[in-house]
Parts: structure tokens; C-alpha cells; sequence
């Protein structure tokens, strides 16, 4: 279960969250939109544990982030959550391959046992054929597909994905859609997405509205 209450969050004095609560059960997978500059981004950010709230709670099965150090945060985000970022991140020295595999390997799996799960991830998002590729061979909506698989193929217990379908044509963007939302609520997951495409936030359960009031929906 994913945990959050009255958390807060501001820059530079500038309130961008305050008193947000959300609570998600396995299986629930929820799109959020709103207007830019709202903190859609840093929500996702708090979630992760890669940003600290200014007060509030955050607790993912259990485990209060509050009590956790960095290197306990780092292992939570190995283990359980798998995060798709607007500006992809994929290490330009890693194939393709190893790019997707790199979850694995961080969680102790050799080179052989991680291949597997990811080139059948890679055949989902229809990137079968690239596996010994380099990521400056691929176009930007390649590289976005090559995300995606890498944030699922550990099987995390939370998706996080801000803005995936950015890059991507029409097509694709239904494709990963559909992938996603079938990964999240096969593997009782929880799944939060980001978007702005009225059709993208159709996919989830529910779509929840970020606002300076809060959340609702």
C-alpha cells in the first residue's frame, strides 16, 4: 500500500504542494493531470524518494520513508519501484539490452538470467529487433520504449511514470498505454501516471485532479 499524508513541499518559498493525502491499495492504478507548474512532477519525485517533503508522510508497504537513510531509500527504489522519466535517463554506454537488464543486475541476477525478462520486454514495446543497438541509434520515441520496458521488467511494486507518451506517435503511445496498465494490474501493482493526454489518463482506474488545493477525483 501507498501511503501519503499531508505532505508539503515548496521551493525557494514558493508553496508547490500542501496537505496532499492519497492512500493506493495493490491492483489500484490512477492517472493525475493538471496544469502545468502544480507539482505533478514533484509528487512523482517525493514518491520515488528521490526529493524530500517539508513535512507531511510518506509510507510504501509499510515502510516510512521518514525512517529510512539514503542508502535504505536507494534499495526501496531497486527493489520495488520502477520510474519512467520525461528525459529517459538511459545510460548511453549500455546496448539496449543492458539498459533494460540494468534493474536486474542491481538486484544481484546474472547476465543470463536478466537477458531473458528483458528482450521479452523489448518485444512488447516492439523493440525486439534493437537489443544490441546504442541508445544515439535510436530516435526519441525509441528511447522513451526503451524506458518503459527497463521500469517494468523487475516486476516493481510501484509505477511511477511521468509523462510517457511524450515522445511517442499516436500508435506507440497506445501500444505502452496498454502495456503498462496490463503490467500494473496483473502484478497487483500500484501505478501512478502523469499526463496530459485526455487519452493516456483513460487508461488508469481513475483520474485523479492536481490542483493548489489538493487532489480530487
Amino acid at each position: 500500500m501507498l501511503e501519503i499524508a499531508n505532505l508539503s513541499r515548496q521551493f525557494n518559498g514558493r508553496r508547490v504542494l500542501q496537505d496532499l493525502s492519497l492512500r493506493l491499495r495493490p491492483g489500484e492504478y490512477v492517472a493525475v493531470v493538471g496544469e502545468s507548474g502544480v507539482g505533478k512532477s514533484t509528487l512523482l519525485n517525493l514518491i520515488a524518494g528521490l526529493d524530500r517533503p517539508d513535512g507531511g508522510r510518506l509510507a510504501l508497504d509499510g515502510a516510512d520513508y521518514a525512517d529510512l537513510d539514503e542508502d535504505s531509500l536507494t534499495r526501496l527504489r531497486r527493489d520495488k519501484l520502477g520510474f519512467v522519466f520525461q528525459a529517459f535517463h538511459v545510460l548511453p554506454h549500455l546496448t539496449v539490452l543492458q539498459n533494460v537488464a540494468l534493474p536486474l543486475w542491481l538486484q544481484g541476477h546474472s547476465g543470463a538470467a536478466a537477458a531473458g525478462p528483458a528482450q521479452q520486454l523489448l518485444e512488447a514495446v516492439g523493440l525486439g529487433g534493437r537489443a544490441g543497438s546504442w541508445p544515439r541509434e535510436l530516435s526519441g520515441g525509441e528511447l522513451q520504449r526503451v524506458a518503459i520496458a527497463r521500469a517494468l521488467v523487475h516486476g516493481p511494486r510501484l509505477v511511477l511514470a511521468d509523462e510517457p507518451t511524450g515522445n511517442l506517435d499516436p500508435a506507440n503511445a497506445a501500444m505502452v498505454l496498454a502495456l503498462l496498465a496490463a503490467r500494473i494490474r496483473g502484478a497487483g501493482a500500484i501505478g501512478i501516471l502523469v499526463t496530459h493526454s485526455p487519452a493516456g489518463a483513460q487508461t488508469a482506474d481513475r483520474v485523479l485532479h492536481l490542483t493548489a488545493a489538493g487532489l480530487a477525483g
